[in-house]
């Protein structure tokens, strides 16, 4: 398997991971103050290896660039990391208010088609049958993951579904957006300066969550999980966008689909939880989805491919 497509299994698997460890601290740590311990410990353990080689790209952008169009990539790189980890996690956490975790995941996993059909519409990536299937396998590899699970009793209304949906979206912009900055910057500095962007809008978000108290009177269990969140989300993220930079959003994106089946594997070996037959199926889904997404592209798909 190529590099970024290992970075890109990486972050799905790690998502998973951190879905697992967030079951011990939810009843404790509020949702938006999770967030932000997560980005802001992911923060810290970025920063040691990002302001040389950041500051060395800037000054070289200096010579070829305005100073107008540097600022203009950082506020571009702020929007993002606002999108990427604030309003996504702000919309899923509503969402799942309104919904249970099953269809709010099962709705999350068309996150790869969305960019998919966003990323052809722009012009970035070619809409070939071969992505397209495997993108669809890989979400009914999802749905057959989750289908114990999504015969919970709905609200009456769709106003759950629509916040997944819309945070989904917010991921699927992101993702496709990143590539312009992530070719001129080196990825960790990206990663930590949108992660830094994040961090400070949650910290107002999370005000009415009290989260100063919250955090100063954590246990020290609860800390480890924390902790476990943050660091993983770190290396999770840098491997994130180490991916988008040198692969197409669609085939990074579709990987995501590995995080509720790690979710379920994790959950049935560290919790307990029982593992249903239909997670085997589905893991050969996403298997045969993955690959699907991600095989070579024919002598014909690079002829018809846009610049």
């Amino acid at each position: 398997m190529r590099l970024p497509l290992l970075a890109a299994a990486v972050a799905g698997v790690q998502a998973g991971a951190a879905i697992v460890a967030s079951r011990f601290v939810v009843a404790e740590v509020p949702p938006l103050t999770l967030a932000l311990l997560r980005y802001a410990i992911g923060l810290l353990c970025l920063l040691p290896f990002v302001f040389k080689p950041f500051a060395a790209q800037v000054q070289a952008l200096r010579s070829q660039h305005a100073s107008k169009t540097i600022a203009s990539d950082l506020a571009a790189m702020a929007a993002l990391g606002i999108g990427q980890f604030a309003l996504l996690i702000a919309l899923l956490n509503w969402g799942l208010l309104h919904i249970g975790a099953a269809q709010a995941a099962l709705v999350f996993s068309l996150f790869p088609l969305l960019t998919l059909l966003l990323s052809a519409a722009l012009g970035r990536e070619r809409l070939s049958p071969a992505l397209l299937g495997g993108v669809l396998l890989s979400i009914a590899g999802v749905a057959l993951t989750l289908s114990p699970k999504l015969g919970a009793a709905r609200t009456g209304h769709w106003w759950g579904e629509l916040a997944v949906l819309a945070s989904a979206g917010v991921g699927a912009v992101c993702s496709v957006l990143y590539r312009p900055y992530l070719r001129r910057y080196p990825t960790l500095p990206v990663s930590a300066f949108a992660m830094l962007a994040s961090v400070l809008f949650l910290a107002l978000l999370a005000l009415p969550e009290g989260w100063p108290a919250r955090v100063v009177a954590l246990r020290a269990g609860t800390w480890g999980a924390v902790a476990f969140i943050g660091l993983s989300s770190g290396v999770g993220y840098a491997a994130w966008l180490y991916a988008l930079k040198h692969e197409a959003p669609t085939r990074v994106t579709v990987f995501l689909a590995l995080s509720p089946i790690t979710a379920a594997l994790l959950g049935w070996a560290w919790l307990g939880e029982p593992l249903q037959a239909s997670s085997i199926t589905a893991l050969a889904l996403t298997a045969a989805g993955l690959r699907l997404a991600t095989r070579p592209p024919s002598a014909q798909e690079l002829s018809g491919r846009a610049p």
